[in-house]
C-alpha cells in the first residue's frame, strides 16, 4: 500500500469522524443533552435497562466517565439505577418516565438530523459504506487484541 494513499485515507477517516461529531453533536446540545447523555438515553430506550456492566459495553462512554454521567442524569431524573435482581453487586440502570419522553422526543429528532446529511448516499453506497467500515472495524480489533497477546 503507498504511503501517500494510507495517510490519505487516515486524514479523510479522521476528518470524517470530526464532521460526524460536530454535526451531531451541535444537535444533541440542541436537544438539552450531552453526547454521553444521549448515547445513554439511545442505548437505554426501548429497553427495560440494563447493568452498568452492559451500557459500558453498549456505549461508547468510558468506565471512568460512565458514573458521573450517570449521577447528572439520576439528578435530572432521567434515569433510575438500583440494584440488579440477579447480582446485587450489579447496579441496574433504566429510563424514568421522563427518560422515556426525552428518548420519545430526541431519538426519532436526531435521527432525522443525520439522515439529512446521509441523503448524498445512494442505498448502495450506503451499504458499501457500511461494509467496509466493519471491514476496518474489525481489522483494528483484531490488531487490538494480537498487540494484547503479544
Amino acid at each position: 500500500m503507498p504511503k501517500e494513499q494510507f495517510i490519505r485515507t487516515l486524514r479523510s477517516l479522521a476528518e470524517c469522524y470530526q464532521a460526524f461529531e460536530a454535526y451531531s453533536g451541535t444537535h444533541v446540545r440542541k436537544l438539552g443533552l450531552t453526547i454521553a447523555q444521549f448515547d445513554i438515553v439511545a442505548t437505554l430506550g426501548n429497553t427495560p435497562g440494563m447493568t452498568c456492566k452492559e451500557l459500558g459495553e453498549k456505549t461508547l462512554i468510558t468506565k471512568g466517565t460512565l458514573t458521573g454521567v450517570l449521577d447528572r442524569m439520576e439528578a435530572r431524573g432521567l434515569i433510575r439505577r438500583s440494584a440488579s435482581d440477579a447480582d446485587r453487586r450489579q447496579v441496574f440502570v433504566a429510563l424514568t418516565p421522563q427518560g422515556v419522553r426525552t428518548f420519545d422526543r430526541a431519538f426519532p429528532a436526531h435521527i432525522g438530523h443525520l439522515r439529512s446529511a446521509f441523503t448524498v448516499l445512494s442505498a448502495r453506497e450506503l451499504d458499501q459504506t457500511t461494509e467496509l467500515l466493519h471491514k476496518l472495524r474489525d481489522a483494528l480489533r483484531e490488531a487490538r487484541a494480537e498487540r494484547k497477546a503479544a
